[in-house]
């Protein structure tokens, strides 16, 4: 994942309306990579990856089984998507 992608997740992400429309949007447009959901409070101590006008993205990382929260692009599989707080 480069920095080309994630300014194109981070405009489809702004552009919706809601933050679960979004996250529809973002399956839609990268359909290898999962997409969650996440309360902002949930994630008051991780650094977001990229911060929009109205949403904050977090690369996801996963062994299989659990997930976690990366700052490393090449080991991210997916999103955490939060409205901006």
């Amino acid at each position: 994942m480069d920095a080309a992608v994630l300014s194109e997740a981070m405009t489809i992400a702004d552009a919706a309306t809601g933050v679960r429309e979004a996250a529809a949007a973002l399956r839609a447009r990268f359909a290898g990579l999962r997409v969650v959901v996440v309360d902002a409070f949930d994630m008051r101590s991780e650094t977001p990856t990229a911060i929009g006008e109205k949403r904050q993205l977090y690369l996801g990382a996963s062994d299989g089984h659990c997930w976690s929260v990366t700052t490393d692009a090449g080991q991210a599989v997916g999103f955490f998507i939060a409205e901006k707080s």
